[in-house]
């Protein structure tokens, strides 16, 4: 699986690309993340990516051209059949558990922007359809955060997730067998805090893995 992040800040999103089980799928090719400057697509001298929206309002917004540069630029770069294309925006339909395993199965390559400042020229969508590229906005959750490189980093956890190999045990998926949920206990059995115990469920050391699954599955959201 491919990811290609656009942003005009890479550098944000190394550090956790970089380190734990990301670092180790990236290790293994198992998956390709991609971080491209956005700036790099420009034409100016300046490299500008943002303007003034009209109708006035305070802030910037990134301009539309440099954005389809950059998509354009990705896709025939690669040749991938199984493209999403998607822009993080608070106004999107909201990222799950079940799209990030859909995703997994269904596409080879996701292209990301990371949208800034207030939003990005609306005729990004209508350029990318004259391509015949759908864009399709996508929150993480139901509030507005200053940028996408946050967003884009869960999208890319979550969907590695469920690309096989990448969590080493096909059985470290829990929410594929239980749900959402589970309450997990470790050792020692029994903790004392401040003078009171605090024990394991007595079901968890049963030995008994058929009531153990049972209890799991009742405890499970």
């Amino acid at each position: 699986m491919r990811f290609d992040i656009i942003t005009i800040f890479p550098s944000m999103l190394d550090s956790y690309f970089n380190e734990s089980i990301i670092k180790r799928a990236r290790e293994k090719k198992l998956v390709d993340i991609r971080m491209h400057d956005l700036r790099s697509y420009t034409k100016d001298k300046h490299h500008k990516v943002d303007d003034r929206p009209f109708g006035g309002g305070p802030g910037m917004a990134l301009k539309a051209e440099p954005l389809a540069c950059a998509i354009d630029s990705l896709i025939k770069k690669n040749k991938s059949k199984k493209i999403k294309i998607i822009l993080f925006s608070a106004a999107g339909r909201q990222f799950d558990a079940s799209r990030a395993r859909i995703w997994a199965k269904k596409y080879d390559q996701i292209i990301m922007i990371a949208g800034r400042y207030e939003g990005v020229d609306e005729r990004i969508f209508s350029i990318l359809k004259t391509k015949n590229y759908k864009l399709e906005p996508v929150s993480i959750g139901p509030y507005v955060l200053t940028g996408g490189e946050l967003p884009a980093m869960v999208v890319v956890d979550a969907v590695a997730r469920h690309i096989k190999g990448v969590l080493g045990k096909e059985e470290s998926l829990e929410e594929s067998r239980f749900g959402v949920g589970v309450p997990t206990y470790t050792r020692p059995d029994t903790i004392i805090w401040k003078g009171k115990k605090y024990r394991v469920p007595d079901v968890l050391l049963s030995g008994d893995q058929k009531k153990i699954e049972e209890w799991k599955k009742r405890q499970a959201l």
